[in-house]
Parts: structure tokens; sequence; C-alpha cells
């Protein structure tokens, strides 16, 4: 990013959450340092906030939960509940409250304990949104891809002076550390191991028996590892497509990361250049991730990829009908196209779609090659599909 541009005060994020809790409570999920406790502070400035990070707090409510109905006045009030996942005990109180026409934003940074065996759920009074680090279309000018692909686009790392040192912060006091507590995880040592394994795998079809044997843990602890990791939001699973006439795909799934900087941090490397496979494997985990995050946002899609037994791959599949191919190519040849050719014969796509550095959009055949811009561009405005 050029030094001459300055950091803005605030960045509007695409979220609505006053038009959301207009309709309903909702929880609020996202990693830690995703922006929820700032976006509350300019989205509902009038609200009622508890934040459970306070040890006073946390320590009262955790004593005695129906202390929150008695501070609660009622009937139309708004009220935000910072990590409630801490006092899962509140959630029964936060039942009754919304039974009395109170609004409730609930927000965390794990789904694992309020999923656990016996916490109320709100019976589908409360629905779910997901708040993710920065997108594109959230940062307008400020957008700068090799920092994003490096660095992440965590809003605090992001704009840090000093984001080195702050992905090494996050990676080494939260993820190793937190996540170990929050998920009951005695074994600290064992999760970090684990942790740096799994980061090597992101963007790719995991094999658990090498990932068990690399950090040293049982295959047993490894799938439950990768569990925690998906209740805590730091990766998500992108299934296999599974329909075809000719090749047989494998069912294995592939699991991203959150962020690529943190990704990176935690795959011991100093930076990704542009030409190498892990400059591809991040401009991958920043494009599907957009994908997730428009999905969260916007509208709900149906994701998924492809790969066969004899290596024939593409990287995302649309609602079934849209195939895209990524690359972090500035001149995309043939053979980048050989898995949009292949899954073409397959099944009927809408549109076979290489998302790539190149300047500018051309076709070849059926298949667009799109500048990553361009397809950005028109995926945030709805026409991708």
């Amino acid at each position: 990013m050029d030094k001459d541009k300055q950091h803005p005060e605030y960045i509007e994020r695409f979220i609505n959450l006053g038009a959301m809790l207009k309709q309903k409570s909702h929880f609020l999920f996202g990693p830690r340092q995703t922006g929820k406790s700032t976006l509350i502070r300019h989205r509902l400035p009038s609200a009622k906030v508890y934040s459970l990070l306070d040890n006073t707090l946390f320590l009262e409510f955790n004593a005695r939960p129906g202390r929150l109905k008695e501070e609660v006045a009622g009937k139309d009030e708004l009220v935000v509940i910072d990590e409630i996942q801490r006092v899962p005990q509140l959630l029964n109180e936060v039942h009754l409250l919304i039974e009395k026409g109170v609004r409730f934003l609930l927000t965390g940074s794990s789904a694992r304990k309020l999923r656990s065996g016996g916490v109320n759920l709100l019976g589908g009074r409360a629905r779910e949104a997901y708040l993710h680090p920065f997108v594109t279309v959230e940062l307008g000018k400020f957008f700068d891809l090799n920092r994003a692909l490096n660095n992440g686009l965590i809003p605090s790392i992001y704009f840090s002076d000093e984001p080195k040192k702050d992905l090494a912060s996050y990676v080494g006091s939260y993820l190793k550390t937190e996540i170990s507590a929050e998920a009951l995880t005695r074994n600290v040592p064992a999760f970090s191991r684990f942790l740096g394994v799994a980061a090597l795998c992101n963007a790719k079809i995991v094999n658990f028996s090498n990932v068990a044997n690399d950090a040293q843990v049982k295959r047993t602890t490894v799938y439950e590892y990768f569990d925690i990791l998906k209740d805590t939001l730091i990766i998500r699973e992108l299934a296999a497509f599974r329909k075809g006439k000719i090749r047989k795909p494998v069912c294995s799934s592939k699991y991203y990361f959150f962020d690529a900087g943190v990704a990176r941090q935690l795959q011991g490397r100093i930076a990704v250049t542009p030409g190498t496979p892990e400059y591809g494997d991040a401009f991958e985990t920043f494009i599907i991730n957009e994908v997730f995050a428009f999905s969260d946002y916007i509208r709900p899609l149906n994701l998924s990829f492809w790969r066969t037994a004899t290596h024939c791959e593409v990287d995302l599949i649309i609602d079934e009908h849209i195939a895209l191919e990524i690359k972090a190519k500035s001149q995309i040849g043939p053979d980048d196209l050989k898995g949009l050719k292949a899954i073409a014969e397959e099944s009927r796509f809408k549109r076979l779609i290489c998302v790539s550095l190149e300047e500018r959009p051309r076709k070849t055949g059926n298949i667009e090659i799109l500048p990553y811009q361009e397809f950005l561009e028109m995926l945030w405005a709805g026409k991708l599909c």
C-alpha cells in the first residue's frame, strides 16, 4: 500500500446491524479482531452493551445470570452481549427477555460452547450472522493485493504500522492459547504443533494421517482439532462436488483459513512472493474467502470444489452452475484451463470462469478469463449468476 495513503478513521462494513435487528435478535459470530466491537460502537451507539471480556461482569453474571433481567428495562430495548459463549447460561435469561420484546445482539468468537450439550440456543428466536475480516468492497481505494495476501485483512492488522509483530501476537496469544482454553484442549504444545501443520494444508485436501504424524498426535485428535478450528471460525470447509458422468471425483474436503495473513504466519513464512506456489495458495484463499463472505452477507451459496482421482481440478463450484478456476498468473495459458474444460464434459455449467491477474478480460471458447478485480466487482454487484 502506498505510504502516502492515509489510514481512514473508520471503514464502513458491509453488514447492516440495524436492519438485521429490526427484524429479529441475532447471534453475530466472527474470529477475534474482525471488528465486531467497532461495528457495534458505530452502528448501535444507543444500545446497552455488556462485554463478558470484563472479568468483573463475567464473574457477576456467571454467579447470578438472573441479574440480566433485573438490569434490562423491557420492551423495545436493544441489548448487546459481547462474547456470549463465556457465560452460556445467560441464554436462558435472554430467551425470557426476547419473549417480552427485548432485541438482542449476541456476539462471539466461538460457537463451540453454545453448541455443546444442554445450551439454550433460543429455539429459532435469534438468527445467525457472521462477520469476516475486510472484503474488497469495504476497503475500496485502500485495498492492496500484496498487502492482503501477506498481512491479511483483519482490520487491526491490515492498517497496522507493524503488521508482522501484530500477526505474530495474534497467532501466539490468541490462536495458540485462547483457542486451547476455549476448547478445553489441555495439551497446548500439541495443539500449537498441529496449527503449524494445519496451516500448511490450507487450500489443499487434507490427509489426516499425515497431519497426525507431522503434528505427533493421534489421528482422532487431529479430527477433534479440525473441529475446534471450524467451531472457532478459523477455518472453513469446502466440500467436494460429487456429480459427474465420466471421471470419478474425490470425496474429501478442502479447508481454508479465514485469513491469508494468519495462514502465512502459522506456516512460518516471512512473505509470499508472486510466481511461487505459496502466492498462488494465498491468492486462492483470498478469492475463496470473498465468496464465503458474499454467501454470508448477501445470499447463501452452495459452494464446493471438484477434483478427480486423475487430478483434474476446479477450485470452486458455485450453486452447481458456475465453475471457477483461480490462477495467480498475469498470463493464462491452455494448461491453466484444463480443469474447466474437463468439468464442462461432466455437467452443464452456465459459466466457466478463470479468475486471474491478467489486466483485461477475454474469452477463449466458452471460458471467460477475468481480472480478479472485475470478478469481485461482478460478485458484489450480484451480477455473477
